[in-house]
Formats: C-alpha cells, structure tokens, sequence
C-alpha cells in the first residue's frame, strides 16, 4: 500500500492486487458493503494519518479506478459534499460518532496495462526483451515527471501473452498508481503507437 498527498485536502493510495488478496478482498469487493472493505479503508486513514498527518474530519468522497494489471488507485477527498450522496456509507470513529462518506466508484474507461521506468535504458532494454520473445511490437510511451511510462491495451494482448508481457515490464519497471486520464492529462506523448517496434529499430544494439 503506497499513499501520497495530492493537496491539502486530497491523498491517493495505491493497493496492488497483493494487498487485497492478503486481506481476503477481491477486486469486485471494493464497491460492495462489507465489513472487511470497510477495515481495509479504516486502515488506509490510519496510514494516511501516521504518514501524512492526513487527518479524517468530516465527509469524505472516495473514488476507485481498477487497473487491470497493477491493482487500484483510490483517491480520497476530504471535505463537504456537494449535492446528495447517492452511495452514503456510514463509519464509525473511535468514539462512536458516525462520519459519513461517499463512495464514487470511477472504472478506467481503457483497458491499460502501464508499466514505469526510471531510466530510457532499462526501456529499451524492455522494449528489446519483449521484441525479441514476440510478445508485442505495440505500446505507447510517454515521459511523466521525469520518468517513462509504457502502455499497452490489455484487449489487444491474448491471455497467456498478457502474464508474459506482464512478468518482462515488472523486470525492469514498477507497477505505477497513475490513472490514464492523469497520464493523457499530465504526460507528454512521446511514441503514440508502436513503441517496442520504434525503439528496437532507433536504439540497436
């Protein structure tokens, strides 16, 4: 589990699939009223607190985006909210006192699989890995803060091929808890199509 501060009022927490499979949950869970998911999100706000000092007062909106291959961002916003709440939780603090928050669940529209790099090395050396196992000549790269982020479309890569391709990005990348929208939004395109074909052919060994 990786929290960061978005701003004063906001933090993301990235759950990998491990986290949710250590305690009994499955994706589809995350948007369902039961007990473990609400322990699951009580210990998300006290990590948030102990690493951030990010303290829960009052309403809280969360939003959940299910990437297919990394796991999930939640983002929590703390404040009041607008208009009614369509899918009112109620928790329980310490005290006893209920605090009411809003769970908004946001499903990534594109089925991405995104991978990052800290060094255009150890891109090329994924890109000529994957070239060379005839994995996928496809992708999509971008530079985002610094970094490099690669993308594939998980409905263009069967199965098998995906664990695969999977297995080789997790090699010499990390799992990263960047949306797509956040990626379209912030990022700077750098190849929009073919990218493990376009840099076997410039960056040959």
């Amino acid at each position: 589990m990786k929290i960061e501060r978005l701003g004063q009022d906001k933090i993301r927490i990235f759950l990998t699939f491990d986290d949710l499979l250590e305690r009994g949950i499955q994706k589809d869970d995350m948007w369902r009223e039961i007990p473990k998911v609400h322990e699951l999100f009580s210990e998300m706000m006290d990590q948030a607190y102990s690493e951030l000092g990010f303290d829960v007062n009052g309403p809280l909106a969360v939003e959940v985006f299910a990437l297919p291959a990394q796991g999930m961002v939640v983002i929590v916003t703390r404040g009041k909210m607008n208009g009614h709440v369509e899918e009112g939780q109620a928790v329980e603090d310490d005290d006893g006192e209920e605090e009411l928050y809003e769970m908004e669940v946001t499903l990534e529209q594109s089925d991405n699989i995104m991978y990052l790099f800290r060094d255009f090395e150890d891109v090329i050396s994924v890109a000529r890995q994957l070239h060379s196992s005839r994995l996928t000549e496809d992708g999509r790269l971008y530079s985002y803060n610094g970094k490099y982020i690669l993308t594939f479309e998980s409905a263009l890569v069967e199965q098998p091929q995906q664990n695969a391709l999977i297995a080789l990005l997790a090699e010499y990348g990390e799992a990263t808890s960047v949306t797509y929208a956040m990626l379209e939004e912030y990022g700077k395109v750098i190849m929009p199509s073919g990218a493990v074909k376009q840099i076997c052919t410039h960056f040959k060994p």
